[in-house]
This record gives structure tokens, C-alpha cells and sequence, in this order.
């Protein structure tokens, strides 16, 4: 006998077409019957060893997210119910060109503590690999969801460059087009930059174009976080498609927003401009999180000239009252690149986690408020916790617009992703929430995707960029990596004030065929692994 049947589901298979009722049958991990009502009529139901009741409940595949910052959190917390809880049954990781594969000991030690805003110092964690093969191997020994990895050019820039900002020597750069092609053998998927982040933003294009050329050869994809996404974010975007198009790689557009008030309105520009690169043959894909505030380090927000050199730098700059003036005066009157090119505002950022816990009072509070409680400037206030908290400290930053929200996540190459930081103490809902949150707020509320197109945005069509033969679709030999969802209640429990709260109405969620949730709860299972490059 199978070891599975799902019988009466409503199934919304991932590819976008109209849902239908089934039985699908699992077995050895994968999908190996979906026989639909109308040919099991008058014919033997299939059977199995344990058959599961899915009267009301909609079937789909298991989610995607196209963008995670779970690195660490997956090896130092198995329960990991921030996603496995949401339907998530693959992420996405080495976003924003900093990660922790391919490094060597100094390497490692400095992106460990430039991205503590992110993932945490990592005093928890056994470090015991180097390159990206052995990262990947470190997860197959069992995470909660499966996970597959981008060569962060950040990280690969530090390792072959530093953290200056320079042109790479010939043999630097034969170096990264090497390390790029080492990591691509080894089974990533495509390579991610954060082009607002030292030391990857100091990569000229024509560098870029080079360690894309690479990618290309080996079938992945290039993630970028770009220049801009406030004054200039048109101009960013046109930069990515362009480079990506001279190398001949695809491109997969990271959280791709158009915020700031100077970029109220505009995302039928965007996607224009993506209609026009498309429709002359680019392969081109993008994610967004359906909410509108953004996500990061109150250290990003800084100019990229005081943020040369890695975080000890940094602190001794920061520690000078004359240079420490010099930044103020760029993020306050001229608009650091660090925060896009736009002037900051302040009242727009909130404290969202700290790593000292004597730092504890400013979270859930924007940096103003915290000013004005303790009669001092803004500047002065900020300056004081990046220093206390040596740079750890994480941020919400208010500067989206919903309506450009919705536009963006209608379009026909949109994926969903997270962006999801899991640091802090108040970290974003959307790491808790984004998956339930589409299909709750957005398909059942608003109406602005239907069920079918949004359940294609977050399976099938990440599937497809990432080419995965036997994942984001139910069919019939497929893995069976399934989410079981009630489409009138599913919802994000997280909201910005309880921001750890679980979602509701999903309460079966499926990784080669083994429950990770199961009546609404966690088990104990741990049936995810890393998911490589098909060759």
C-alpha cells in the first residue's frame, strides 16, 4: 500500500490553471497518483496507509521563499516554525551578497560580525566549513525546510579584495570568476549582490558582468540587491537589466520595491521597463514581500565611504567627532547611498532589534521618538547605538508605497520572498507572515490575485527560476513538498506590534512526503535538505 492519500482536496497545483478536486496519493516521497473526482468515479478509490480528510482544505505545493535570511537560523533552530509554520518548504539563502560560504578564517570572522544585524553573531553555531559544498553538506545532515544557496559577490569580493574601495587587480578578479565557479560546482543556484553593502557595492559593472558571464556558463541566476531603490531606482533597475543582458545571464530582481516618496506611484515605470526588456527576450524574474516597510541594519544606512575598510573601520569613524560629523551632514542633507540617495528621515526609523540587551528600551521605537525622549538630536542618537551595539543594530524603515505594492506583486514574472530578518527582539511580520498574508489579505480580502495566480506566484514560478524539475507543481512524480491551507481562514498571525505570531488555517504542511506540521503543529521532523543546481 501507498503511504499516503489526501482525499477531497480542492488541489491549486502551482501552475496557475483552475483548481480542481482530487486524491492524491504519496509514497517514498513523492507524488506518485492524483487521480481528480471525476475519472475516480465508479472506480476504487486509491488507498493507503494513513488517508487524510481534506474536506474544505485547498492542496498546493509547498512554498518558496525567494528570498531568506535564514542561514544560521536553520542550523541553530530546528524547530524553525517561522517558516515551516507559514507553508514555506524551500528557501532561498546567500541573499544580498553577504553570506558565510566561500570564506577563510579572517573572512568569516568579518562577515560574521557585518551582518550580526541579519543572523546574529553566531556564538551558537559551529562554524566547521568553508566552502560553499561544505555549507550545503552542513544542511543535508537535517534542517526543517529544504534550502538552497546563492554565492553572495560580497562575500566572495571581501575573501579575494578586502574591504576596500577598489578596482579588483587582474589576478583578484581571476580569482573571483574562480571562487563564483567553484561554488556553482558545488551546487548554488546563482549569485546574489548587495550593491548599498561594503564591500560588495565597490564592484565596478564591468566586474559584475564578468563573475555573471560564470554564472551564466553553469545555467544560474544573478540576485541583485541593487544601487537604489529611492532617488535612482529606475536608473538601478536599468543597470541590472542591462548587465545581465551583455553577460547573458538571467536576472532575478531581489525585493523589488519602489520606495521613498520620490518613488510614490511610479512602479507602472518599473514594470515597464521590465515589459519592454522582456518582450526583446530577457529572462527576468523578480520577488517582493506584501508590506511596506522595509528591513535591515541601521549600519546600512550609512555612506559607503564610511563604511570602507569592514566594521572596525567603521567604528573608528564613527567614534571621530569631525568624521562622525562628516556622516551626519550626508545622511541628513545629502542622502547617503546607504540610504538610497535619499536624505533620511528619522521618524521613518524604527528600532526593530539589538544585540546588547542593555540597549533593550530603544527597540519599538524610531530613532526620533528615542531622541526626543532623551533631548538630543536624532544623529546623536543613532550615533550612540550604533556604537554600543557595535553595529548589530537591526531596523523596520517606513518608506514603502501599497500601491505600487500591488502592482509589482500582479505581474506575471513576480515571485513572493520574505526578506525575512528573524534577529531582534521586534523583527518585521513579514518573516512570520508573508506566505498567509498574500493568500489571506491580498487573494481573499482585496481580490488582487486570485487564488490560482497567487499560489503559482509563490510554487510553480519560483520553481521554474530556480529549475527544479520535480518541485513547485502537484504532479504525478513530483516531490511531495505540499502545503494543506484553509482558503477562509488562512491569515498572518504576525503584525508589527506581535511580530513572532504564527499564522492561521494552515495546519498540514508536507517535505518528501513527511508532515512538518501536522493539526497546526510543529513535529519533530526535520526533512529538509539542501537543494543544489541541476546540472
Amino acid at each position: 500500500m501507498e503511504d499516503l492519500v489526501i482525499r477531497d482536496a480542492d488541489v491549486v497545483d502551482g501552475s496557475g490553471a483552475p483548481s480542481y478536486r482530487a486524491d492524491v496519493v504519496v509514497d517514498d516521497g513523492r507524488i506518485t497518483a492524483v487521480v481528480k473526482e471525476a475519472a475516480a468515479a465508479g472506480c476504487q478509490r486509491p488507498r493507503a496507509v494513513r488517508e487524510l480528510d481534506a474536506e474544505g482544505l485547498v492542496l498546493s505545493p509547498g512554498f518558496i521563499d525567494m528570498h531568506a535570511h535564514s542561514d544560521l537560523a536553520l542550523l541553530r533552530d530546528p524547530d524553525h516554525s517561522a517558516k515551516a509554520a507559514q507553508g514555506v518548504t524551500l528557501e532561498v539563502l546567500g541573499q544580498d551578497g553577504l553570506s558565510y560560504a566561500p570564506v577563510d578564517d579572517r573572512t568569516l570572522a568579518e562577515v560574521r560580525r557585518a551582518i550580526t544585524g541579519w543572523n546574529g553573531h553566531g556564538d551558537d553555531v559551529d562554524f566547521d566549513w568553508r566552502s560553499v559544498g561544505e555549507y550545503l553538506d552542513r544542511l543535508d545532515r537535517g534542517i526543517a525546510v529544504n534550502a538552497a544557496y546563492l554565492i553572495p559577490q560580497g562575500t566572495v569580493r571581501a575573501l579575494a579584495v578586502g574591504w576596500e574601495d577598489r578596482a579588483a587587480t587582474p589576478a583578484e578578479l581571476e580569482r573571483m570568476r574562480r571562487l563564483v565557479a567553484e561554488g556553482m560546482e558545488q551546487g548554488a543556484v546563482g549569485m546574489s549582490s548587495g550593491l548599498t553593502y561594503t564591500p560588495g557595492m565597490y564592484a565596478p559593472d564591468t566586474e559584475l558582468a564578468e563573475l555573471c558571464r560564470v554564472v551564466a556558463s553553469y545555467g544560474g541566476y544573478y540576485c541583485p540587491h541593487h544601487r537604489s531603490y529611492g532617488a535612482g531606482a529606475l536608473e538601478a533597475y536599468r543597470e541590472m537589466v542591462a548587465l545581465t543582458r551583455e553577460a547573458g545571464c538571467s536576472l532575478h530582481l531581489a525585493h523589488a520595491t519602489m520606495n521613498f516618496g520620490v518613488n510614490r506611484g511610479r512602479a507602472p515605470e518599473l514594470l515597464a521597463l521590465l515589459d519592454r526588456a522582456l518582450a526583446d527576450g530577457a529572462d527576468i524574474t523578480l520577488d517582493t514581500y506584501p508590506y511596506t516597510p522595509g528591513s535591515t541594519t541601521l549600519a546600512a544606512m550609512l555612506p559607503s565611504w564610511a563604511n570602507e575598510g569592514g566594521p572596525d573601520a567603521v567604528l573608528e569613524r564613527l567614534a571621530d567627532d569631525g568624521t562622525a560629523e562628516r556622516i551626519r551632514h550626508h545622511l541628513e542633507s545629502v542622502g547617503s547611498d546607504g540610504c538610497h540617495g535619499v536624505p533620511i528621515e528619522w521618524d521613518t526609523i524604527e528600532i526593530s532589534g539589538v544585540a546588547d540587551p542593555a540597549l533593550a528600551d530603544f527597540v519599538g521605537r524610531t530613532v526620533e521618538e528615542s531622541a526626543r525622549r532623551r533631548g538630543e538630536p536624532p544623529w546623536a542618537t543613532a550615533r550612540r547605538l550604533l556604537l554600543a551595539d557595535r553595529l548589530a543594530t537591526s531596523i523596520l524603515q517606513h518608506v514603502g508605497h501599497e500601491e505600487n505594492v500591488r502592482a509589482i506583486m500582479r505581474h506575471r514574472v513576480h515571485t513572493g520572498g520574505s526578506d525575512g530578518i528573524l534577529q531582534g527582539s521586534k523583527p518585521h511580520p513579514r518573516a512570520y507572515g508573508t506566505f498567509p498574508h498574500y493568500l489571506g489579505h491580498y487573494v481573499r480580502e482585496l481580490g488582487v490575485l486570485t487564488l490560482e495566480e497567487c499560489v503559482a506566484h509563490l510554487t510553480g514560478r519560483p520553481a521554474a527560476r530556480l529549475r527544479l524539475p520535480d518541485r513547485g507543481l502537484v504532479r504525478e512524480g513530483h516531490r511531495a513538498d505540499l502545503v494543506l491551507f484553509d482558503p477562509a481562514t488562512v491569515a498572518a498571525g504576525s503584525t508589527f506590534e506581535n511580530p513572532r505570531r504564527l499564522p492561521t488555517g494552515i495546519p498540514y504542511v508536507l517535505i518528501d512526503g513527511r508532515f512538518v506540521m501536522e493539526d497546526g503543529r510543529r513535529t519533530d521532523v526535520l526533512a529538509g535538505r539542501a537543494v543544489r543546481r541541476t546540472p
